[in-house]
C-alpha cells in the first residue's frame, strides 16, 4: 500500500511539472469591434471596463486594507525584464499601478511594454517594503547604484490579476 502511495506522488508530481508552460497566451480572442487580444490566465472579456483615469479616482477612495474586484483598461509602462512576472500599468497623470499574477499562474510576454491590455482583478493599497523594491529594481534592470538609493518602503496601488488580455498589434 505505501508503494501504491509514493508511485502516485511522484506520479502526480511529473504530471504537474509537466504541465504546458502558463506564460504563453492560450487564445486569441475578438471582441465586437474587431479588436484582437491574446489572452493570458483566466478567461476575461473585454466588456464592462473602465479606463485608467476612472481606476485611478477608485485607488485614491481605497484605504490600506480595502479590496476592490474590478476590470480596466491602460497601457504597459514596464514588464519584469527577467520572466514577465509583473507589470506596471499607466493610471494617468505619472501614477502607476504594479500588477502581479494570481497565484504566480502565468506570466506577460517580455517585449509587452507599451502594449494596451484589460486586466482583471482585485485593486488594493499596500506598502511595498524597502528589499521588494531593490528586487524588482533589479528586475527592471536598473544599475547597482540606482538600487541602492532606494532606502524608504512605498504606499503603492497595486493590482493582483487574475486575466489579462493584450491586444494584438495590427
Amino acid at each position: 500500500m505505501k508503494n501504491v502511495l509514493k508511485v502516485c506522488l511522484i506520479f502526480s508530481l511529473v504530471f504537474t511539472a509537466c504541465k504546458e508552460n502558463k506564460s504563453i497566451e492560450k487564445e486569441v480572442i475578438k471582441d465586437d469591434d474587431a479588436t484582437s487580444y491574446a489572452s493570458f490566465g483566466e478567461k476575461i472579456t473585454s466588456e464592462k471596463t473602465i479606463d485608467a483615469q476612472t481606476m485611478l479616482k477608485k485607488f485614491k477612495g481605497l484605504k490600506k486594507g480595502d479590496t476592490l474586484t474590478i476590470k480596466f483598461t491602460s497601457k504597459i509602462n514596464e514588464v519584469c525584464s527577467k520572466k514577465g512576472c509583473w507589470m506596471k500599468l499607466d493610471l494617468t497623470n505619472g501614477t502607476e499601478t504594479m500588477v502581479r499574477f494570481k497565484d504566480y499562474g502565468f506570466f506577460m510576454p517580455l517585449d509587452a511594454n507599451n502594449k494596451e491590455v484589460i486586466v482583471n482583478g482585485k485593486a488594493f493599497v499596500t506598502e511595498t517594503s524597502v528589499k521588494d523594491l531593490q528586487h524588482y529594481a533589479e528586475d527592471a534592470g536598473k544599475t547597482k547604484e540606482e538600487i541602492a538609493m532606494i532606502t524608504e518602503p512605498k504606499v503603492e496601488f497595486a493590482f493582483v490579476a487574475d486575466g489579462v488580455l493584450m491586444k494584438k498589434s495590427k
